[in-house]
């Protein structure tokens, strides 16, 4: 039998599903520390875990294990690289904690607005302070949702009936989709500068620390709210601090350095704290309990490896080709315009990648959006996609083409007043080289990625590279390769200018100007 090891509090409905199948051995220890735990059971083939902290030392203590099951969505307390490393499967839950979190949301809006926690404590202590708490209302508020994953969606499915102004920013929601969920798509300024609550709904990690910025928190409306059940570290706590006296922000906390017992960083400028209670519902730990359950089984007599996160190469598949995906869609994305909104991405994988289509399109979406982890598969890729009212399109390998080993992806973007734009790259791998064959209507560019690539698209005409060359150079930065095909049916040229170092944004609005360029972008790669 299979040893399965649960070190926490959690429903008994995942030890129930185990010891139900007939093939694990469960123990469910909620007291001793996960430390200490493992040594005691060495032969352990499976973790069931919450919030505790799975470090290379707990890995290396158990010779035995092959997966970890993190009940919930986060999975930042697992070491998944050295549990990649060491052959373990690390899987979670996505989702089974979402109506639990957009509640507490809800319930620290209400609560703060009416003043429960304070009122409470002073009528039970005898007093009848109804004038020192004068409230607010939430209904006809405008409501900003920063991530419109499963939590930020359910915050406004709640808070409908509230009669709210919905703004939402996520890069990866289209505008079709955003108006399916009834709000209005925004950028961080436009929702801080006019929502009157702000909640945040993204992950953590360094992408996002300190996004919400001194910037940012100085655009609120006086007495404005803003609310993170999200993960710590999202907001410039010090710059709270030194703006909220002027704007009287309101600040409700969820989320801690440590979920441990202990003097807080932000008790001097939090109005409302709560101990990490986002998930600590009895519905959201069952859930969570019995998806962790039923997926390990699936993992093990289906073969299901949806919820895998950390994900490995296949075998027959050159790792050099999930890079050339990432890469392609990176440059497709700076090429279409950075933080742009993709309604479609269209693929063709040739040669030998073919078979591995479905394996390539996770490298597709990591290089399209840094959230997405290059650890999932196909499956999660999809629903991703669908989640985001994205159409995917996987075209036949037309042979014939002679594109050996290559793919081609197209990226179809929002480009303002309800049109559309079509990015379109092929690239391959050559002498283990990462080398980009097309760039919309130019082909056979074949030059190799990497660093800083300037792209200049303009109309054919003598002196325009010498211009170019002449205003790197008065920059002292140097040309270390260039390509510049011409498409004699449009009479357009692209400069493709692979430089020495990063082109500023000044200085490549000035030669695009001075070139007259219908477009002008510095990709790093």
């Amino acid at each position: 039998m299979k040893k399965v090891l649960i070190p926490t509090k959690l429903d008994s409905v995942a030890a129930d599903l185990l010891k139900a199948d007939g093939d694990y051995q469960v123990v469910q220890d909620a007291k001793t520390p996960i430390e200490e735990l493992v040594k005691s059971h060495p032969e352990t083939y499976a973790l069931i875990v919450r919030s505790e902290k799975v470090t290379p030392a707990v890995m290396d203590a158990l010779p035995a294990l092959k997966v970890i099951v993190r009940a919930g969505a986060g999975f930042d307390t697992i070491d998944t690289k050295h549990a990649r490393k060491k052959g373990i499967d690390v899987m979670n839950t996505p989702g089974a904690n979402a109506n639990g979190v957009a509640e507490e949301v809800v319930a620290m809006m209400l609560a703060d607005a009416r003043h429960i926690v304070a009122a409470d404590t002073t009528t039970r202590a005898g007093g009848w302070e109804k004038k020192n708490y004068m409230g607010r209302e939430v209904t006809g508020k405008t409501i900003g949702v920063v991530g419109l994953g499963n939590i930020g969606r359910l915050v406004i499915k709640l808070l409908k009936g509230f009669d709210c102004t919905f703004l939402g920013f996520d890069p990866m929601v289209s505008t079709e989709r955003a108006r399916e969920m009834g709000i209005t798509l925004a950028s961080l300024e436009e929702i801080f500068a006019k929502s009157d609550y702000v909640t945040l709904h993204i992950p953590g990690g360094e992408s996002t620390k300190g996004l919400v910025s001194a910037k940012l928190l100085g655009l609120m409306k006086t007495g404005a709210t803003i609310i993170n059940c999200a993960r710590y570290g999202i907001i410039d706590e010090d710059a709270l601090r030194a703006i909220k006296p002027e704007k009287r922000i309101r600040y409700l906390n969820d989320v801690y350095t440590k979920d441990e017992a202990g003097p807080k960083p932000m008790a001097d400028i939090a109005d409302l704290m709560l101990p990490h209670l986002g998930a600590n519902t009895a519905e959201a730990n069952f859930v969570a309990a019995k998806r962790a359950a039923e997926e390990l089984i699936d993992l093990d007599k289906k073969g299901e490896t949806a919820f895998i996160v950390n994900r490995d190469v296949p075998d027959g598949l050159d790792k050099a080709y999930c890079e050339l995906a990432y890469t392609l869609a990176s440059l497709a994305k700076q090429l279409a315009g950075g933080e742009v909104r993709i309604t479609q991405i269209e693929t063709s994988f040739y040669g030998q990648l073919e078979p591995f289509g479905k394996w390539l399109l996770v490298s597709v979406l990591s290089g399209l959006w840094a959230d997405f982890d290059r650890y999932n598969d196909f499956k999660a890729a999809t629903k991703y996609l669908k989640e985001m009212g994205i159409e995917y399109i996987n075209r036949p390998a037309d042979a014939e083409k002679g594109f050996d080993n290559s793919i081609t992806l197209d990226i179809t973007t929002e480009a303002g007043a309800g049109s559309l734009k079509v990015t379109s790259i092929r690239g391959t791998v050559a002498e283990s080289l990462q080398m980009v064959s097309r760039v919309n209507e130019f082909d056979r560019l074949y030059f190799t990625t990497g660093g800083a690539t300037l792209f200049f698209l303009y109309d054919d005409r003598p002196g325009v590279i010498a211009a170019i060359s002449r205003r790197l150079a008065d920059a002292h930065i140097n040309i270390e390769d260039m390509r510049n095909p011409h498409n004699s049916d449009t009479n357009r040229s692209l400069a493709i200018v692979k430089v020495s170092k990063p082109v500023s944004q000044d200085l490549l609005s000035v030669i695009s100007k001075e070139i007259n360029a219908h477009s002008a972008v510095c990709a790093v790669l």
